[in-house]
């Protein structure tokens, strides 16, 4: 019986070293290899587990990052800010730039 969503049927000739790589990406990605090979056609980065988890943990950091930056904020309108409250402003500017381009080097690697 005929799927009615994948309706074509392609033959895919490999070298028995390309049959082993794709064997074992898919099963890296836990996935069949159709699916996989799906997946590397369509190229669709949030269908990648790893740049899901990457993209997550930056949501997680910025949100870290803004809490903080919104508590340095409050303690200059209140008049209770530091220089050292600029440098920990400055400090955290700079991970969030560079927790975003490893991200981004990430993605475009994949």
């Amino acid at each position: 019986m005929a799927d009615s969503i994948h309706s074509v049927k392609k033959t895919l000739r490999l070298m028995p070293k390309e049959a082993e790589e794709l064997s074992g990406k898919a099963g890296q990605a836990k996935m069949c290899e159709a699916d996989y090979l799906r997946l590397l056609i369509t190229q669709k980065p949030n269908d990648y587990p790893e740049i899901r988890l990457l993209l997550k943990e930056l949501i997680n950091e910025v949100n870290v990052i803004g809490n903080n930056i919104n508590q340095i904020t409050r303690n200059y309108n209140s008049k209770l800010y530091r220089i050292e409250d600029r440098e920990l402003l400055t400090a955290y500017m700079k991970k969030l730039n560079l927790l975003v381009r490893d991200v981004v080097s990430a993605v475009e690697g994949s």
